[in-house]
């Protein structure tokens, strides 16, 4: 599997895998199939001049997996974001997912991010296990999840530490 960094052009591959987390994983974003699907080519390269995406990659270029990278606003300058986490059913367990948290931990430290954080939802196992294995931790801050208020999800993070690395 190739993980690889991706700019504006490569908008229809993004789409095609984003489209592809919302429509098998609707519970783990905070938005909809039916809200990105009516994106035009335009929103797809403003999302990813602001942000630094890697798109994980089979042999025959099928992509297989996502994550982004932002500045979140009101977070501290040397905090990164992470946003999007995805890897398809077919190829979880492969280490697909530590790979594309490396290399978001590796786009952090080379932004002069000390910390890389993410908010999962708190029934969301499988995503708290894989965070927690790749060296996040808890930070004991909880919000409501804004698109259900019913459920809650708790905000952790990693320093940028590139020592630390999985390396899967």
């Amino acid at each position: 599997m190739l993980i690889r960094q991706v700019d504006e052009d490569d908008w229809p591959t993004v789409r095609e895998v984003r489209l592809r987390a919302l429509r098998e994983s609707s519970d783990a974003f905070g938005s909809s199939l039916a809200r990105e699907e009516g994106f035009a080519e335009s929103h797809w390269r403003m999302r990813l001049r602001t942000s630094t995406t890697w798109v994980a990659l089979d042999d025959e270029g099928v992509p297989r997996g996502l994550v982004s990278l932002v500045q979140e606003p009101g977070s501290p300058e040397d905090d990164r974001h992470v946003v999007s986490l995805w890897v398809a059913p077919e190829v979880r367990r492969r280490g697909i997912g530590w790979s594309l948290l490396d290399a978001v931990v590796r786009g952090g430290a080379e932004q002069g991010a000390s910390t890389v954080s993410l908010w999962v939802v708190d029934d969301n196992a499988q995503a708290v296990d894989l965070y927690v294995r790749a060296g996040f931790t808890r930070t004991g801050e909880r919000q409501a999840l804004p698109r259900d208020p019913e459920r809650t999800e708790e905000r952790y993070e990693r320093h940028t530490d590139v020592a630390g690395l999985v390396g899967h």
